[in-house]
Formats: C-alpha cells, sequence, structure tokens
C-alpha cells in the first residue's frame, strides 16, 4: 500500500480529523479488537461514517465490507501519515507556567515530538532543568541551534514578547512554529505556523456554556 502522500493532497479538516480516528484505534487495540467499523468509530467521535470513509480513502485505507478496518493496519498508516513514528526534535521559548507544563508532559514524544531544551530570559529559570530538559538563556539560541539543527520551535512566551521572539526563532533556523500565545505572529512565507490559543478555545468553550443556560432557561418559562 502506497501512503507516501503529500500532507497539502489532503484537506486541512481531514487532517485534523485523522488523528481522533488514530486514538481511538490505539484504545480498541488494548482492549483486543481486530477490526473496527466506519459506524463503530462514528460512534466514539461524533462523525458521520460516510465522512470516515472519505477521510481514511486520503490516505489509502480502505475497509472491507461487513468487516470494516484492520486496526493494526489502521495504525500503521495513520502514525505514519502523521509523522507520528519520527521523532521530530524541538525547542520551546518560555518556560513559564504554559511552557513548564509542556516540558513535563512526555506524551508529547508518543507522537513523535521530543523537546531537548528550552529557552527563558528569567534568571529564576535559566541555568535549571525541567523534567530533565535545560533551561537556556535566549542569548545561548544561536550556539544551540547549531548544535542540535532544530527545526520546530514552541512559543509559550508572554504575548508581549511573542513576535520578538518569534522574528529570533525564524533567523536562527526554525521553520515551524507552535504557537500557543494569542498573538497571530507574522513570519515569512516559507514558516509553517500552527496556532494553539487555549483563551480562543476557552471563549469558545464559555460561549457554547452561555447559549446552552439561556435555551435552557427559556424552555423553564
Amino acid at each position: 500500500m502506497d501512503t507516501m502522500l503529500k500532507i497539502d493532497r489532503v484537506p486541512e479538516p481531514t487532517l485534523r480529523r485523522l488523528p481522533w480516528y488514530l486514538s481511538v484505534c490505539r484504545l480498541l487495540k488494548t482492549q483486543g479488537e481486530v477490526y473496527v467499523s466506519s459506524t463503530r468509530l462514528s460512534k466514539e467521535t461524533s462523525i458521520v461514517a460516510s465522512q470516515i470513509a472519505k477521510d481514511l480513502s486520503c490516505v489509502n485505507i480502505v475497509g472491507r465490507t461487513r468487516v470494516g478496518y484492520e486496526i493494526d493496519n489502521l495504525l500503521e498508516v495513520l502514525e505514519s501519515f502523521l509523522g507520528f513514528t519520527t521523532i521530530h526534535k524541538a525547542f520551546l521559548f518560555g518556560a513559564g507556567r504554559l511552557g513548564g507544563a509542556l516540558l513535563k508532559d512526555t506524551g508529547l514524544k508518543q507522537f513523535g515530538l521530543e523537546v531537548v531544551a528550552a529557552f527563558d530570559n528569567s534568571p529564576r529559570i535559566v541555568g535549571h532543568s525541567v523534567s530533565g530538559i535545560p533551561v537556556y538563556h535566549m542569548n545561548e539560541l544561536e550556539s544551540k541551534m547549531r548544535r542540535h539543527k532544530v527545526k520546530i520551535g514552541i512559543l509559550t512566551v508572554p504575548i508581549e514578547c511573542a513576535q520578538e521572539v518569534a522574528d529570533k526563532m525564524v533567523v536562527w533556523g526554525i521553520k515551524a512554529i507552535w504557537n500557543f500565545t494569542p498573538l497571530r505572529i507574522r513570519v515569512p512565507d516559507d514558516i509553517v505556523v500552527q496556532n494553539t490559543s487555549l483563551y480562543a478555545h476557552l471563549s469558545l468553550m464559555f460561549n457554547r456554556l452561555d447559549g446552552l443556560e439561556g435555551e435552557t432557561q427559556n424552555d423553564m418559562k
């Protein structure tokens, strides 16, 4: 089976859903399951079965009639396609509360991301280690880049210095930025940016919660 597909051929919504299918398959495998149907995946992910079949076809996975998908095959193809079978080394910028929590998250490596060093300007943090990961001063970025040749940067600095740090990351060779700050950083076109704003997701949750509570109150009148 040819799974060497270019990511730009797969729609972004599909790319966002594929890890959900992977997580379900990992769980089912621990439960001793060998096959999974699109109906079962639909039940576990709340995505319609026809969309699941379409998504999986994008990575050349086709189920068998009345049997479904072989879980081992799904795991192998999805993990390889999503890049989780290759370790990608990364630097983290901003080792405060959020950054420190990510440094302690050993689960990232299971998905192919290994943070090998962190950078900060706080004397309270610089020179120490978090979960065995050293924290350096930003002034040492150039020398550490030459040593590790890292291409991925995780941005968890305060918003007021996010753009400045992002600029330094780009200058010294970072090609992809996982941005946890609320600021939409500006980078050259050849730099990959994935924005993950916790505050944006919070506002969405609060807004939906308020809507549900409003509907409940209206129903009680």
